[in-house]
């Protein structure tokens, strides 16, 4: 279906569709940069309130981003006075922090290397001030605190600086090979202090008193990553998803073909909630590719699998939730069967949106919306790159058909995006009666694939792009406007702002954010 009319209904007519532009890059690659696989960013996530961003990447790092532009707004009577008027600065972030979250592991039993890079990184409640998420590779996931402290320093001894070596130090330092035998405080057991003599000069007299160092907290703070927990040996298979629940005390984690839950204070036990593995492996026929807990129900959740089905599971009917409480899949079309079929239907992500009302999922080739009181089929079916599927052979011989695309849903529900080969993404209006479908790049210039083909001057922009979205291009060696097509240049991974208009993507090493 390319309808949308029983989605999101907007008051007075579908929305307009929106100008995109620029905001920030962070590791923007100069020209003839080559970029090294640890630098890769594989996983992008917003946290609640929009204000921090992660990333992570293949190297295992997780680095941290916060917004700057909101924190001088609030707080002030006249603040909150200037905040009726329109805000016209658009989302600014500035990078806040990293940290080592995986190293490179070697699994001795079944001779199998793990690698560092991060699959997922989920946003936990915030407490006290701090930071709370967790990260996973293939097979460990964490949980992690990033706190603010302050730093403390030790402020002036009754020693000289210059000549004493440090807190504690004196004696060791001044008696290495020494076979005497020394006190706490430096001094020694015979009456003479010679022993201490070749480093230090006492004051004529002696000292009168002893001064301990003070520990004093100065102003300057740093931000500390600290690893709480390690959810580790409970997957076979590589982990493709982690969600959060409601809850706000549990989490689920899903492999190929089980997801366990598990409570975030303990991280020796997790039960096993979903397992598809047949008794013999000669059956399987289909894999988990992604799962995601409800936004509000936390009994609630949905899981994906490689042949193009959404399953919706309420853990309140068993322990082990075999049998699913609804089923979303697309009926075939008779006669359209090819050997890509299957491969082309596996569905690389799926995200609630923000009501839990309706699940976005993304396969190969297309956006699907799912309402989840309709198990008829997608209420919308978006065509992300459609000028692909002449191609499809060439995408098998080079393993891209196997590329998994994830999708994102805006705040008020009205609009999906998606990412597609030469660094480009797609976002499209699923509003009632809305056909924006629009294609930008992630460089400086968003907009500068937007241009109208030669063959069509006439058309307006909008409806131009829309045409050519819904009907594929007719050269399938170009993409939709045009432009030669590169499929090493892949963008994977993005979000959406939970609140805005603004959406940050990954392209390769950079990171790129827009606002409309």
């Amino acid at each position: 279906m390319n309808g949308g009319d029983e989605v999101v209904a907007a008051p007075g007519g579908p929305p307009q569709p929106l100008e995109w532009k620029f905001s920030q890059v962070f590791g923007e690659r100069t020209a003839g940069e080559e970029v090294q696989e640890v630098d890769i960013i594989s996983a992008i996530e917003f946290d609640k309130t929009g204000d921090h961003l992660a990333t992570g990447d293949r190297g295992g790092r997780v680095v941290l981003f916060e917004r700057t532009d909101t924190k001088d707004n609030g707080g002030t009577r006249r603040d909150l006075e200037r905040m009726d008027y329109p805000i016209s600065r658009h989302p600014e972030f500035r990078y806040k922090t990293e940290f080592q979250s995986h190293e490179p592991e070697f699994d001795y039993l079944k001779s199998l290397e793990i690698e560092e890079k991060i699959n997922k990184i989920r946003w936990c409640q915030t407490a006290n001030g701090a930071l709370f998420l967790l990260s996973t590779n293939d097979k460990t996931i964490k949980f992690w605190k990033v706190q603010e402290k302050k730093v403390k320093k030790i402020s002036e001894m009754n020693v000289d600086p210059s000549k004493a070596v440090g807190n504690g130090n004196l004696a060791s330092s001044s008696n290495l090979g020494s076979s005497k035998t020394h006190l706490a405080n430096g001094g020694c057991p015979d009456r003479s202090f010679s022993c201490l003599s070749n480093d230090i000069s006492f004051p004529p007299g002696g000292i009168p008193s002893l001064r301990l160092p003070q520990v004093v907290t100065s102003h300057e703070t740093s931000l500390v990553a600290r690893c709480r927990r390690v959810y580790a040996h409970a997957h076979d298979y590589h982990i493709n998803s982690i969600s959060n629940n409601s809850d706000g005390e549990t989490f689920i984690s899903a492999d190929d073909l089980r997801i366990n839950l598990w409570n975030l204070e303990i991280s020796n036990q997790s039960f096993n909630i979903v397992d598809v593995k047949p008794a013999n492996m000669e059956d399987l026929t289909e894999v988990i590719t992604s799962a995601e807990f409800h936004p509000t129900h936390c009994n609630t959740l949905a899981y994906s699998s490689s042949k193009g089905s959404i399953r919706l599971i309420d853990l309140r009917q068993s322990a082990l939730c075999d049998s699913h409480a609804k089923l979303f899949e697309e009926q075939e079309a008779p006669g359209a069967r090819s050997f890509f079929t299957e491969i082309i239907a596996s569905i690389s992500d799926i995200k609630f949106g923000k009501d839990g009302r309706y699940i976005l999922s993304r396969d190969y080739m297309t956006l699907k919306l799912w309402d989840i009181n309709m198990d008829s089929g997608p209420v919308t079916t978006f065509q992300v790159h459609e000028y692909l599927r002449p191609k499809l052979c060439d995408l098998y011989e080079n393993d891209s058909i196997f590329d998994k695309f994830e999708c994102c849903l805006s705040g008020d529900g009205l609009r999906v995006g998606t990412g597609s080969y030469s660094n480009l993404f797609r976002v499209f209006g699923c509003g009632a009666g809305s056909t924006e479908a629009t294609t930008l790049e992630a460089s400086k210039n968003p907009m500068r694939r937007q241009v109208p083909t030669p063959s069509r001057p006439s058309r307006s922009l909008s409806s131009s792009i829309t045409r050519v979205v819904r009907r594929g291009a007719e050269n399938p060696g170009v993409d939709a406007n045009g432009n030669c097509f590169d499929f090493t240049t892949k963008l994977l991974h993005l979000a959406w702002h939970p609140t805005e208009n603004s959406i940050a993507c990954a392209a390769a090493n950079s990171l790129y954010m827009y606002y409309a």
